[in-house]
């Protein structure tokens, strides 16, 4: 009997990028799969990194520390992982050629600039005869997957969620095995991972703050949230508890796999488990509108809202993002995304409108703050729900429901616990005070320790009429 011909590749280089993890990893699969020797490389993209105004960026110490874990945990494979620094589309075909490899494996990353280079990449691995796979690995369903019964891309979040669930089945859930392939992995042992420094950054407060990084703070995390996610629909509006499942970063670095999420939400009886399902289609949709419609990078998704004349008061846009409005919620949110990164999801819609409805600052520069400072940052995220608030996006809030930062504080914070944790200023204010300490008597500040105008600014605004504002100017760009 004539063997069978070996039809793999001999050579082949996985690229990782925003899928940190040797497990469930689409890319990785196919290429131990379908090569007889695998490399793995990552690169730190000096196009992306200098681009960043802070060289204190935790965003860049936590991708450094996911992948020193990812590196490690090739070198227990037998393996090593290639970490370079410098111009991805220059390094990636260099190293293919180097190594002979006859193709190169790397998930989608959907991003307009993302696609620019890899098709750059692509073009240059052609003309040495080697060929870029790329293969869905960050959402659950991507591009024209999920589309109406006419064929063209949703804009309103429920029947997008309908149809969304409506096609979900086991197979979109199943993971990628990776063990039953391993003996593909090129045998190359450790190799020297560039520092921190030698990228060009420094050390944040990351560790201070004791985020869980990588596959293993990942897995940490998520098993925490499995013992409370039964409570999740009640509790995850409220920023002074533990009620979400913190995991969005992992979700953006791909040091958590989307369909173990989903799988494990799916499988979950309960209003907590189906409400958190609900979240990660959000996370889909907005993924969808920026594959549909990318001029929502830099513009409003309905195109009349591009007209909005917001003032733009320099002094307001500098309090918001300071922490200083007088409004003690919004400038707690604030306080809290500049020492950690972090904000919770309800502040994140708290701080939006009031910026652009109450301050009338336009939507774009604080969604660049956001880009800017937020740990989980994601272009189709921030700028969904940035254009969400400021009621330019697809299903977004109605131009006239506008937040009322103090109704949202009593609702979300009763007590001031978040607040005090963020202003501790504020620390001895009772709480039938905490959400307008401007309206204490001088003998209640005195006693509270506390005068506003020194140590905590009165209100910057008055809701009543900013509000009125913010309805003359929408309504000036909806008149025929």
């Amino acid at each position: 009997m004539a063997a069978v011909a070996d039809k793999r590749y001999k050579t082949a280089l996985v690229w990782f990028r925003r899928d940190l993890r040797d497990y469930d990893h689409a890319a990785f699969h196919h290429a131990l799969k379908e090569a007889r020797q695998v490399h793995c490389v990552f690169v730190f993209d000096s196009e992306i990194l200098d681009a960043l105004r802070d060289r204190q960026d935790r965003r860049v110490e936590f991708i450094w520390l996911s992948v020193e874990e990812l590196a490690r945990s090739l070198e227990k494979m037998g393996s090593g992982l290639r970490v370079l620094a410098g111009r991805a589309r220059d390094i990636i075909p260099a190293l293919a050629e180097e190594l002979g490899a006859q193709a190169v494996y790397a998930n989608h990353d959907y991003e307009p600039a993302a696609k620019e280079r890899d098709g750059d990449v692509d073009r240059k691995l052609e003309q040495h005869g080697c060929v870029l796979h790329t293969y869905k690995d960050h959402v659950i369903f991507e591009m024209d997957e999920v589309l109406t019964q006419a064929g063209r891309p949703f804009t309103v979040f429920t029947p997008y969620k309908r149809a969304w669930l409506a096609k979900l089945d086991a197979f979109y859930g199943k993971a990628y095995p990776i063990d039953a392939y391993r003996d593909a992995l090129a045998r190359t042992g450790p190799f020297p991972m560039p520092s921190l420094e030698q990228i060009g950054f420094v050390p944040t407060n990351l560790r201070h703050m004791k985020l869980p990084t990588g596959m293993t703070g990942a897995r940490r995390l998520f098993q925490e949230f499995l013992e409370r996610i039964g409570a999740y629909r009640d509790r995850r509006n409220y920023p002074g508890i533990r009620g979400v499942s913190y995991l969005s970063v992992h979700l953006r670095f791909g040091t958590f796999s989307i369909r173990e999420a989903v799988r494990t939400a799916a499988s979950i009886q309960g209003d907590g488990a189906a409400t958190w399902l609900a979240e990660l289609v959000w996370r889909d949709f907005y993924f969808a509108i920026l594959h549909h419609f990318p001029h929502v990078v830099g513009h409003a998704f309905r195109p009349q809202y591009d007209a909005l004349c917001f003032p733009n008061p320099a002094t307001h846009f500098a309090a918001w993002c300071k922490g200083r409005t007088g409004f003690p919620l919004v400038d707690a949110a604030m306080r809290q995304l500049n020492e950690t990164g972090y904000m919770h999801n309800r502040l994140r819609m708290v701080a939006a409108s009031f910026l652009v409805k109450d301050l009338h600052v336009d939507w774009r520069k604080g969604e660049a703050y956001f880009a800017r400072k937020l740990n989980d940052f994601d272009l189709a995220a921030n700028n969904g729900g940035w254009q969400w608030s400021a009621s330019t996006g697809c299903d977004a809030q109605p131009w006239f429901r506008i937040f009322n930062p103090v109704t949202q504080s009593r609702n979300f914070d009763a007590e001031g616990r978040f607040i005090r944790l963020y202003l501790p200023e504020l620390a001895n204010v009772d709480a039938k005070f905490i959400h307008e300490p401007s309206t204490m008597t001088a003998d209640e500040q005195h006693a509270a320790g506390i005068k506003i105008g020194r140590d905590y600014p009165a209100p910057i605004v008055e809701h009543a009429a900013a509000r009125k504002r913010t309805l003359e100017i929408y309504a000036a760009v909806r008149q025929p």
